[in-house]
């Protein structure tokens, strides 16, 4: 199939965002498309990655970074295939998923990370929802049983790193790892879960957001007193920047909540996250932001896909929580974060970029760690959000 060019006209990388000219015809057609090219291009990633590990990103060298199971991102490749199974119905994909999932097994019962959603949730809660696994339900049940066991009542908050150096810190990442024991809470009729879920959310809600709705990346606190003990960021340009990704964990990890919980308190929390990040001066207008929002070389600061790919599928879903003008700016805005994502600037060349779909990602600039290089969630997240785009259909 001739590859669809369905480009932004851009006339300034600064300006907010504008909507494209896409017709509902051209979308969808666009999403089919890059469905297509997507299981191609990992069919060639499940011959290239060794049977115990996990594509995470690219060396410097060129070649095919990746991860131990125990590594945060291990659960996105599965998760990924997951996403392909059900786009195109193809065995090979849910062979692949269940596969490199058998490695995955010993995070379950793991107490010293916060990261099981990620881990767990992404690949066994897809599985589970594809194929109703009773083997697969057990393991979640375990997993959200050790994470909650990282709660600190003083803070009424799950710790997210053991590092040295922090005193009890808390990620706004963490927000994503919250829909696991949301699905525990129902699943095994333990309020316990949603309890813990929902005292994080709220600490999150009132710590880590300025007046601005943007958000600090970590809060560090005194266990002993509860209290805020500094305010800091690991991956973003400085303590006081909106780091890009952290803000589409914060929105993506917000409209979950209210989802799960219909508490409005969410909702609006969600409606001033998108905002704040689509009335930003510095959000590009292709939708694909900068690696920090305050980036001090913006126009010239490399851009982060992983930040588009988060912000697109939560764009769509918190579209279906709002009146009809919120819901087609926030539709719109997270369809055309994938028509980008989509195009030859970010998408990559069939069987190059060691087969990950998205180009152009940044895991963090502070750290030098992964500049400019795909990385495994940005494919996750791209995926849900065309298969979200799929499923529920233009607006």
């Amino acid at each position: 199939m001739k590859r669809l060019v369905l480009a932004l006209l851009i006339t300034s990388s600064t300006t907010a965002f504008a909507q494209t000219k896409v017709s509902k015809k051209e979308m969808k057609a666009l999403v089919k498309e890059s469905l297509d090219f997507s299981a191609r291009q990992y069919k060639g990633m499940m011959t290239a990655v060794p049977d115990s590990l996990f594509p995470r990103s690219t060396n410097k060298d060129g070649s095919m970074m990746t991860a131990k199971y125990n590594w945060w991102t291990a659960g996105f490749y599965p998760g990924s295939c997951w996403y392909l199974f059900e786009a195109t119905g193809d065995p090979a994909f849910r062979a692949e998923a269940e596969k490199r999932q058998e490695n995955l097994l010993p995070n379950q019962y793991r107490t010293n990370t916060h990261d099981l959603g990620f881990l767990m949730y992404c690949s066994f809660g897809n599985d589970l929802r594809l194929t109703k696994d009773t083997a697969a339900r057990s393991i979640l049940l375990t997993s959200s049983a050790s994470l909650i066991k990282r709660y600190k009542p003083s803070i009424q908050a799950i710790r997210s790193w053991d590092h040295a150096g922090w005193k009890c810190p808390v990620i706004i990442d963490n927000m994503m790892n919250l829909e696991m024991l949301m699905w525990a809470a129902r699943e095994s009729k333990d309020p316990n879960f949603a309890r813990i879920a929902v005292e994080h959310a709220n600490t999150t809600l009132k710590n880590h957001f300025r007046e601005d709705y943007s958000s600090y990346h970590v809060i560090d606190y005194d266990t002993a007193t509860g209290q805020v003990f500094a305010k800091k960021t690991h991956q973003g340009h400085s303590d006081a920047s909106a780091w890009s990704r952290g803000q589409a964990w914060g929105l993506y990890g917000y409209t979950m909540m209210y989802r799960e919980t219909k508490d409005r308190t969410y909702l609006d929390q969600a409606r001033h996250i998108a905002d704040y990040m689509l009335n930003h001066p510095n959000m590009p207008a292709d939708l694909v932001p900068y690696y920090d929002y305050d980036a001090p070389e913006i126009p010239n600061a490399i851009r982060d896909a992983s930040a588009a790919a988060v912000m697109s599928s939560a764009l769509l879903e918190l579209s279906r929580y709002v009146d009809k003008a919120e819901s087609k700016r926030y539709w719109n805005a997270g369809a055309d974060a994938l028509v980008s994502l989509s195009s030859d600037a970010y998408r990559a060349k069939e069987g190059a970029n060691n087969h990950f779909i998205l180009m152009h990602s940044t895991g963090s600039v502070p750290g030098k760690s992964e500049l400019e290089v795909p990385l495994s969630y940005a494919d996750y997240y791209y995926l849900e959000a065309l298969l979200r785009y799929q499923k529920w259909g233009g607006r």
